[in-house]
């Protein structure tokens, strides 16, 4: 009887045998490797070779024999025998060709979602496409797959999928949105819509002062919607006519389906890595639309997040836009509108009343608000809210509403206290964390101020540099009650003196010469911090610490951080014990997330310490990559970085966004996507390689030292 052919793909990668257990096959990729291949001694063929597949029927039955746990995904804890046969184009058909390995049938398993989901009855597929190198698969979906799968544009395209809010908690959810006074245009635009297409349901609103105030924010979440941002007009090659439509944005997947603060920021890294520089010169002009309009950069566009902002990185994503189109006619224009947006959120946000504590000159988030945040999870408040309920003797949804209407019916300050802090920790983006809990409000925080630092010398440089050292302040950009006068004239000197006093001031309050570390401080306690957190190098990215403290950071801050795939949040000791009565959280250890590597590899790069840089990027790529080729395809919103195996399990709160797919991935998660483009920029070609591998970065020490030596 003839061998059966045999197509075995040897990575480094943890599969399954026959009896389900785990084991280990080598590093090397049979794609470039042909000894690695164990062929049939007839086979001589030197073409790629081609599969004829019947979608549906290879469909049922890959599933039926490898999908053990029934989840429509073929991943390493499936218990299948990991082999499939596949008829030969070549063959018509008639020949067959086994294909072996977890992350083959996985990868068989995407191609043949995807060709059902078209209407395919039967697809060509080549050998390469499922034995693809890891890294460039990955590379090719974030860019042609999972970036178009995250835009959104708000107009008449696509309002139905943009409309649409997972978070809503009302009745009868129905896509809707607010409109500023201020856009008439945008106004009429959205009337004709609901007009011309009665079906969608789209409720229109526009948007008043009142609603801009506590009292009027909490009052709309009984009809919560979208805010409107930015439109263009462009001329429609269908009727040749003049129409608006809106700016596209991405957004960060799963549940969140709106155009996020600091998720955008670090999406555009990724987006401009990709030559998708367009896409993140949109995403700066709906901040500074919203800056116009709104007199914030949202935590995202949602009329429940209208009270609170998010980390501000506007300059910097200005700045990074400019330097890719500033041959084009409209780029001085385009940075002007930027620099100005962020100058005018500078002062009537960052340095004015809540935020701003004159007695440390430090900035805070502590966002205005009543009542409790609508947008969670139903359950996710139950325990602070159950003993009040109990207290006043009514039903939880009974005095959750009588809570909310602020009425005077319920006095409780150590509540109203509470979700004053848990509101600042929203508008931190590190919701949530023992750093921040019960304290939020009250913190100078050093990735917030690292963060202003950097708009004051952006600010200084720009003015400087483009704009012949001093940018006049329309009056339509001035607010009097925050002290901007109209026509006012900015110069570089005065942001430089801004940014040294931010400086000293950072210095004074935050920065611990025996710990080698950034802490946060307390504004009420007057004392700072001891919680340690991966926040400490955004001093580094920011250019604000000497070198003498970059070193120290390198030297004492980083082995507390670093971990098997990155920098953890923070550390053990200062997230304490963790239980039933005390549950882990997401921005706490043992988790990594993709801002914090992306920050830190900056900061290292910025001080000159390459070898940490490309070190701390290899191990997430690793981690990131390993995943997605274990694991069907995966990329998560965060990860346990201290897990070899299976990092995107996590026991936190919120689960985690981006796992939640049948049989293909099609959108990744928005800032890991990024930070995968951005890592690979960091990382040299023979890391690449290593990567595309799947070597862990202990094996690749090893064998780099080895080769030196020898």
């Amino acid at each position: 009887m003839q061998a059966p052919r045999v197509l075995e793909v040897r990575f480094q990668t943890e599969d399954s045998d026959h009896h389900g257990h785990r084991t280990h096959t080598s590093l090397h990729d049979a794609s470039k490797s042909p000894a690695f291949r164990r062929l049939s001694l007839d086979d001589t063929t030197s073409e790629p070779r081609r599969f004829l597949i019947p979608v549906d029927a290879t469909l049922t039955s890959l599933l039926s024999r490898e999908d053990t746990d029934q989840n429509v995904q073929i991943t390493i804890d499936d218990a299948g025998p990991k082999v499939l046969s596949l008829g030969t184009e070549s063959s018509h058909g008639f020949k067959h060709f086994d294909i072996r390995g977890n992350y083959m049938l996985s990868n068989l398993l995407q191609e043949l979602t995807l060709a059902k989901e078209s209407g395919r009855k039967h697809i060509v597929l080549d050998e390469a496409r499922l034995n693809e190198n890891p890294v460039r698969r990955l590379s090719r979906l974030i860019q042609y797959s999972f970036w178009p799968n995250l835009t959104r544009r708000i107009d008449a395209s696509s309002i139905e999928k943009a409309g649409r809010d997972p978070k809503d908690w009302t009745e009868n959810p129905r896509p809707r949105i607010y409109i500023p006074q201020s856009c008439p245009d945008q106004i009429q635009y959205y009337e004709q819509l609901a007009r011309d297409q009665p079906l969608i349901g789209l409720d229109v609103q526009v948007l008043t002062p009142r609603d801009l105030t506590p009292e009027g924010i909490r009052d709309l979440n009984n009809k919560p919607g979208l805010l409107a941002l930015a439109m263009e007009e462009w001329t429609s090659s269908r009727t040749a006519a003049k129409e608006l439509r809106g700016l596209p944005f991405v957004v960060p997947g799963g549940r969140f389906n709106e155009m996020y603060g600091w998720d955008s920021y670090m999406e555009s890294l990724g987006l401009i890595g990709n030559e998708r520089t367009d896409l993140a010169k949109s995403m700066v002009q709906n901040f500074c639309f919203c800056i116009k309009h709104y007199g914030k950069i949202f935590n995202a566009n949602r009329t429940y997040y209208l009270g609170r902002t998010q980390p501000p990185f506007l300059t910097d994503m200005a700045l990074r836009v400019f330097d890719k189109i500033r041959h084009e006619p409209d780029a001085l224009p385009f940075l002007r509108d930027a620099i100005l947006a962020a100058i005018k959120e500078y002062y009537t946000i960052w340095m004015a009343s809540p935020r701003f504590d004159p007695l440390t000159g430090l900035s805070r988030y502590r966002p205005e608000g009543i009542g409790v945040p609508p947008e969670t999870e139903a359950s996710h408040f139950t325990h602070i809210l159950e003993p009040y309920a109990k207290k006043y003797q009514m039903e939880y949804f009974e005095f959750v509403q009588a809570y909310n209407r602020n009425d005077g019916t319920i006095t409780e300050p150590d509540l109203d206290e509470y979700f004053l802090h848990d509101r600042a920790v929203r508008e931190s983006g590190h919701d949530t964390s023992y750093r921040l809990e019960n304290v939020a409000a009250n913190l100078a925080t050093i990735d917030l101020n690292s963060l202003l630092y950097k708009y004051e010398t952006d600010i200084a440089r720009c003015i400087q540099t483009f704009f012949e050292d001093h940018l006049e302040i329309p009056a339509n950009m001035c607010v009097a009650a925050h002290g901007m006068k109209p026509n006012q004239k900015e110069t570089s000197a005065a942001w430089n003196r801004r940014a040294k006093s931010r400086r000293r001031a950072i210095d004074r309050y935050l920065w611990n010469e025996s710990k080698g570390l950034y802490f946060d401080y307390d504004t009420v306690k007057r004392e700072q911090t001891d919680y340690e957190s991966a926040t400490t190098f955004w001093a580094m990215w920011a250019g604000l610490a000497s070198p003498h403290q970059a070193a120290a950071l390198v030297i004492k801050a980083l082995p507390k951080f670093e971990a098997f795939g990155g920098l953890v949040s923070g550390t053990a000791q200062s997230r304490g014990t963790v239980g039933i009565d005390r549950p882990s959280r997401q921005w706490d250890y043992p988790y990594g997330w993709a801002p914090q590597q992306i920050l830190a590899w900056g900061g290292f790069l910025r001080y000159g310490f390459q070898d940490e840089a490309e070190r701390l990027a290899y191990k997430w790529l690793y981690m990131v990559t390993k995943a997605f080729v274990d694991f069907n395809g995966i990329v998560v919103e965060k990860y346990d970085v201290t897990r070899p195996i299976d990092p995107h399990k996590v026991d936190a709160e919120y689960g985690n966004q981006g796992s939640d797919f049948k049989g293909v991935a099609k959108e990744g998660f928005g800032w890991v996507n990024a930070s995968y483009v951005y890592g690979l920029t960091i990382v040299s070609t023979h890391m690449k390689r290593a990567l595309g591998t799947c070597t862990p970065w202990e094996t690749f020490r090893k064998a780099t030292e080895a080769s030196d030596e020898a």
